[in-house]
Order: structure tokens, then sequence, then C-alpha cells
């Protein structure tokens, strides 16, 4: 579990961007992901008092939707499409090759923050499968050969 304190200072022009009612609640959890790269618990906590959203549903939103997360992330997220055209064109030996070069399995990270291995279902870019995102970048027509360069782990 995550224990060190989070600057609530990040938060701040974060809030400052959107009224504060419960319609910006996915605006300022989108931008807190961005922001502390994961939902820091404490931030949830002035989030909901600051929007006048009771913590439960702060927290539901936080746990329903995959692109949000409590723990912490990567620098980079690496993540790999599963979708059916992925997986019969390759995806699981994708995933296998980014665990063999970074050492961490779908959802963890690196010890030094670097890395976040994510499967994830269909990102909607059949026509590249197999595909692989790495930051925010879309890899399609994968080959196992090319992970390690991919994440900065080979030639």
């Amino acid at each position: 579990m995550h224990t060190a304190r989070c600057d609530l200072k990040q938060l701040e022009p974060i809030l400052a961007r959107y009224p504060h009612a419960e319609t910006s609640l996915i605006q300022v959890l989108q931008d807190v992901q961005r922001e502390y790269r994961f939902l820091p618990c404490e931030v949830l906590t002035e989030v909901s008092h600051t929007l006048d959203v009771p913590l439960a549903k702060v927290f539901s939103v936080a746990t329903f939707y995959k692109a949000f997360s409590l723990k912490p992330q990567g620098k980079t997220v690496i993540k790999v499409c599963m979708g059916t055209a992925c997986h019969i064109r390759g995806a699981p030996m994708l995933a296998e090759e980014v665990t063999r070069a970074l050492g961490i399995r779908p959802g963890e990270t690196t010890k030094d923050m670097a890395f976040s291995l994510q499967t994830v279902n269909c990102v909607g870019a059949c026509a590249m499968a197999p595909l692989i995102i790495v930051g925010e970048k879309y890899h399609g027509n994968t080959k196992p050969s090319q992970v390690p360069a991919l994440v900065g782990k080979g030639e």
C-alpha cells in the first residue's frame, strides 16, 4: 500500500479549472490520474469535499473505470490489447515478452516506477492487431521480437 503523503498543492489548479459540482467528477479524476499517475486516497478525499460528492461515490467512479488506478503507476504505462483480433494474432505472446523484458506481470509496476504493464480489452484498432501501446504511442502489427526495443530494453 502506498503510504507516502501526497502534495495536495498539485490538486489546487485541477480543482480550479472546473465547477465545484458532481458533474465535474470524471474530468477532475482524469486530470488527477494524469498529474499523480494514480488516484491517491488523500486526493480523493479532498475531491469529495470540494465537489460536495460523497466519498463512496468518488471511490465508486474511481474503481469502475479501468482508466483509473488506486495504485501508483509507472512513468510509462504499457498496454497490451487483448481484444479478439489482437488475441488471435498473438497478443498473449506480446504480454509474455513484456513480462520477460521488464520482470513484471500485468497489473504490476517496476520497482523503479518506470513502467507499469496492463492488459486491456479492445481499443478499437483491430486492423493493427496485435497492438501494444507504450505511453501514448500505438504500435500495430507488433511481433514479440520488437517488444524489447519498444520498451527501451533492447537495441
